[in-house]
């Protein structure tokens, strides 16, 4: 019924069916999971498999808890958000994104349970949501197993510390990759509570927001973020953790 429902939605709405998106019930990647994380982050939208959200990652896991993730989207316009989830996680979204003035594209590192499809969406401005997505092999536990940190009693003393870079692109933009010392705990190790940074912004030297995000604990630890944005000069970079506190720092 589900497939039934976006499709009528979709020639309501008049979305234009193109040879590179397919209809939502039809998920290319045969995920045990798809209709949960439908239902969970799609309700009642327009949604659509596009291969023109393109999601990388390594077809297996070596490390479970920091599993390498790319995405970038080429030729969909007004995108408002971009969406990044695994779907048989025990938590299933990563980060969520807007982009302001930063391009469709977000490289992160993330947990990984079990093998899981990873995907990425994004939204238009007419609410239609555009997926992509691959599958990323693992002998699983990245969410369950403890932090590094939680087993040194040093790491407060660095928590929230900045780190990062930004390099001129050939298109006048700035790659610019940033990490936080942060242990990104899930909760679901025993004895070790949910604690993980869940805001960040990234502005401009005018203070112009360029994108914010939204982070999970399937982040990896430390999470390590790269964004392309306008311009040139520094970038104003803070957040903060579901426990209030805030870190920023000055990235050039």
């Amino acid at each position: 019924m589900k497939a039934v429902r976006t499709l009528v939605a979709g020639l309501v709405l008049g979305v234009a069916w193109t040879p590179s998106a397919t209809l939502a019930g039809d998920d290319p990647l045969r995920s045990p999971g798809w209709h949960l994380m439908e239902d969970r982050f799609f309700p009642d939208a327009v949604v659509v498999h596009d291969d023109r959200v393109r999601v990388m990652a390594p077809p297996g896991a070596e490390d479970a808890t920091a599993v390498h993730g790319f995405v970038r989207v080429d030729g969909i316009d007004d995108i408002q958000r971009l969406l990044v989830f695994a779907d048989l996680n025990p938590i299933p979204r990563i980060v969520d994104m807007r982009p302001h003035r930063a391009a469709s594209a977000i490289g992160f590192q993330f947990k990984v349970q079990q093998a899981t499809p990873l995907r990425a969406a994004v939204q238009t401005a007419d609410g239609t949501w555009h997926v992509g997505g691959t599958w990323v092999d693992a002998a699983g536990g990245g969410c369950s197993a403890p932090s590094i940190a939680s087993a040194n009693p040093e790491w407060q003393d660095r928590l929230g510390d900045l780190r990062g870079r930004s390099w001129q692109l050939a298109d006048g933009r700035q790659r610019l990759s940033f990490s936080v010392i942060h242990p990104m705990d899930t909760g679901l190790a025993p004895g070790i509570p949910l604690f993980y940074v869940e805001e960040i912004g990234v502005h401009g030297e005018d203070g112009e927001r360029l994108a914010t995000l939204e982070i999970d604990a399937s982040m990896a630890e430390n999470p390590e973020i790269t964004l392309e944005i306008p311009g040139q000069g520094v970038v104003r970079v803070s957040g903060r953790d579901n426990n209030g506190n805030r870190f920023a720092g000055a990235l050039r």
